[in-house]
């Protein structure tokens, strides 16, 4: 079973709010960048990535929907949709509770958002990795 077919029969299995919920979150997550890949993680997380990193996770929670940004302190969020994990140097997440409405152009956003964060931060330690491996080189 492919990581998208195990996000299907998670989303199916979730009966209540949340599986609309989370439907619409995986939806808008997708639909911001069509090179955007799903992957099925610890223990049954769905992950979604762009070039090899990760940009966020989502759960289904008694009560809540969250979706956690790998480093969602490190880039911004105009439209102030994070409200969980604010107090981390690294992570922030949006809980989605009964009744919110998944906010699509800001989380579509959001997205974009990390990917650009991602990218400059791959940039910015792809020449330290280079270098690593000639000194490497050389001493061998």
């Amino acid at each position: 079973m492919t990581p998208s077919e195990k996000i299907d029969k998670l989303i199916a299995g979730i009966t209540d709010w949340r599986g609309k919920t989370f439907a619409a979150v995986r939806k808008c997550i997708l639909s911001a960048d069509k090179e955007i890949t799903e992957e099925w993680k610890w223990m049954g997380s769905p992950v979604w990535y762009r070039d090899g990193t990760i940009i966020a996770v989502a759960d289904a929670h008694k009560g809540k929907v969250k979706l956690t940004f790998a480093y969602g302190a490190k880039f911004q969020d105009p439209d102030t949709l994070f409200n969980a994990g604010l107090e981390g140097n690294l992570r922030r997440a949006i809980d989605f509770l009964e009744g919110d409405k998944v906010n699509e152009r800001a989380l579509k956003a959001l997205v974009r958002a990390a990917i650009a964060y991602n990218q400059t931060k791959s940039k910015k330690t792809a020449p330290a990795k280079k270098k690593a491996k000639k000194k490497a080189k050389k001493k061998a």
